[in-house]
C-alpha cells in the first residue's frame, strides 16, 4: 500500500539523503527543473537522469542517462514520467537497489507500485516531495 500518512511520507523524506530525479528537464519552466532545486536547497543530493540530455548538467549536477549508470546508493528514485512510463522507471529503480519510488502527482501505476512493495522499496504516488516538505513543514535534512 502506497504510503499516504503524513506521519509516514514525513518519515521516508527525513531519512532520504538521495534522490534520483528520472525524467529531469533541462527547461526551467518544466516543474522537474523547479522541483530538483528546491530538493537541492532542502539539502538533498539529486542526481538527475534523463537519456535524452546524458553528460549535460542541470543544477550542477551531471545528469545520467539511466538510474544503472550512476553507481552510488541511492535514497528514493523520483518519478517525473507519464503513469504509463512509470512501470520502468520502477523497474529500474528495483534493480538499482533503490530504497523508495516517488511518483509525482498526477503519476499513478498500481502495478509498479505493488512490484516495488514487492521488492522492499516504499512507495509514494501522485504527491510530490516538494509540496510535502512545505507542508509537513520539515527541517533541511543538512540539519537533521
Amino acid at each position: 500500500m502506497p504510503l499516504t500518512a503524513a506521519q509516514d511520507i514525513a518519515d521516508l523524506l527525513t531519512e532520504t539523503r538521495t534522490i534520483a530525479l528520472v525524467g529531469i528537464s533541462d527547461r526551467p519552466d518544466r516543474p522537474s527543473y523547479g522541483v530538483m532545486k528546491v530538493l537541492q536547497d532542502h539539502g538533498y543530493r539529486v542526481l538527475p537522469v534523463n537519456p535524452q540530455i546524458a553528460g549535460e548538467h542541470v543544477h550542477g549536477e551531471f545528469v545520467w542517462g539511466r538510474l544503472a549508470d550512476i553507481g552510488v546508493p541511492i535514497d528514493m528514485v523520483d518519478i517525473f514520467r507519464r503513469s504509463e512510463a512509470a512501470g520502468e522507471a520502477v523497474d529500474d529503480a528495483i534493480g538499482a537497489g533503490a530504497k523508495s519510488v516517488w511518483m509525482q502527482l498526477g503519476v499513478i501505476n498500481e502495478a509498479a507500485a505493488a512490484r516495488a512493495e514487492a521488492a522492499g522499496l516504499k512507495v509514494v504516488m501522485d504527491h510530490c516531495p516538494a509540496i510535502e516538505i512545505r507542508r509537513l513543514n520539515l527541517a533541511p535534512v543538512s540539519a537533521q
